[in-house]
């Protein structure tokens, strides 16, 4: 798809960015591919921190989400935050997380552009562009729980979160 916009590389340790106000407010738009199908989903649940010896970004998602199928098939991903002044990318955060990329092309229904770079997809449409290497998958299981209220808020209905951990290859902001 054509590029409207030129990502600038960001080195990691000059950003002002809060993790905590980022995933909260503002949320985030996953973004994978496999075999030129791209996905986007919404998420509000995410960790940045040093492990492994690399920069990395955490992210949780539903077992039962397209994105996770996605996800397990690819070795890449970019998490896109949007300018959220616009309308149009509050708009499609709710698309991306409320309806499901296995009955529609999300992306190309909201006009929104795919690009790429380091061999992975990202929305040409957000403002930073995080590009990650997947490291690890860990499923999160009741039984891990210390607290029974956290299963009985968030997982009432048994659809558990898959965490995963990828290193932070690099950071785009326009």
């Amino acid at each position: 798809m054509n590029q409207k916009h030129v990502f600038q590389p960001m080195p990691i340790y000059e950003m002002d960015f809060n993790p905590f106000r980022q995933f909260k407010e503002d949320t985030c738009a996953i973004v994978t591919e496999v075999n030129g199908k791209a996905n986007a989903m919404t998420a509000s649940w995410g960790a940045m921190g040093e492990m492994w010896g690399k920069d990395v970004i955490t992210i949780y998602v539903r077992e039962s989400r397209f994105t996770r199928e996605l996800l397990d098939q690819s070795e890449t991903f970019s998490i896109n935050f949007f300018d959220m002044d616009k309308v149009e990318n509050k708009m499609a955060l709710q698309i991306f997380g409320s309806e499901s990329g296995r009955d529609k092309d999300k992306i190309a229904e909201l006009k929104f552009n795919v690009n790429h770079s380091l061999n992975t997809p990202f929305l040409d449409e957000s403002n930073l562009v995080f590009l990650c290497s997947k490291l690890s998958r860990t499923e999160i299981k009741k039984e891990d729980f210390f607290h029974p209220r956290i299963d009985s808020k968030f997982y009432e209905n048994g659809d558990y979160h898959i965490m995963y951990i990828a290193e932070i290859m690099r950071v785009g902001a326009r």
